[in-house]
């Protein structure tokens, strides 16, 4: 079936960690940071210590969103959110950030394609979806940029693999959105290349 285009994101698909760290350190947003971010979002450092939503690929992002907690103004309450919506704390954001190296994310690719086998092993950075996130379920609407893939150092992410490709050359899960790998918008397993915790590599 032809993939339908639904970015959720960099959804985490394997590392090194184990319950209950799930490998996420914690980061601060700022009160006064009024752009959301969302759960599945890159994010990158500020000079200021904070962190907020990455915007383009050629700064090193720090490492992938996944939640935050904020004292709410309006709820007079600690609120747990799977994403940040940009408002509602006079108080800094606790931010929960995967930043483990060798962890790894399944993702949907996007702006052409599809991405296939002769890919995997280039570097890719990534896009956002026509709306900055959806802020009904909290989800990021990011996705691997396929007119980005190259051999370009700088680049966030490396193509480590197509979801549902099996090593032996078939492809058992094609009937499924996003696991066609012969029509655009299919998923794709990322890992880190240009993030602060591990070194710029070419090819």
């Amino acid at each position: 079936m032809a993939n339908t285009s639904a970015p959720f994101g960099f959804r985490q698909w394997s590392g090194t960690g184990s319950a209950p760290t799930y490998e996420q350190t914690a980061a601060n947003i700022a009160s006064g940071n009024t752009t959301p971010i969302f759960f599945g979002d890159p994010v990158v450092q500020l000079n200021t210590g904070f962190i907020t939503q990455a915007s383009s690929n050629s700064t090193q992002i720090a490492g992938i969103f996944v939640g935050c907690k904020y004292l709410s103004t309006s709820q007079k309450r600690t609120v747990w959110s799977n994403y940040w919506p940009g408002s509602d704390t006079s108080n800094n954001v606790e931010a929960y950030v995967i930043t483990d190296p060798n962890a790894q994310f399944l993702v949907q690719s996007g702006n052409g394609g599809p991405v296939t086998f002769a890919s995997v092993g280039n570097n890719i950075g990534f896009g956002v979806g026509a709306t900055n996130g959806n802020t009904s379920n909290g989800l990021s609407t990011y996705y691997a940029d396929f007119s980005t893939i190259n051999t370009t150092n700088t680049l966030p992410f490396r193509i480590i693999g197509l979801a549902g490709y099996a090593s032996y050359g078939t492809n058992p899960l094609s009937g499924q959105n996003g696991y066609d790998t012969t029509t655009a918008y299919n998923s794709v397993i990322v890992a880190f290349n240009n993030v602060a915790t591990k070194s710029l590599t070419g090819i």
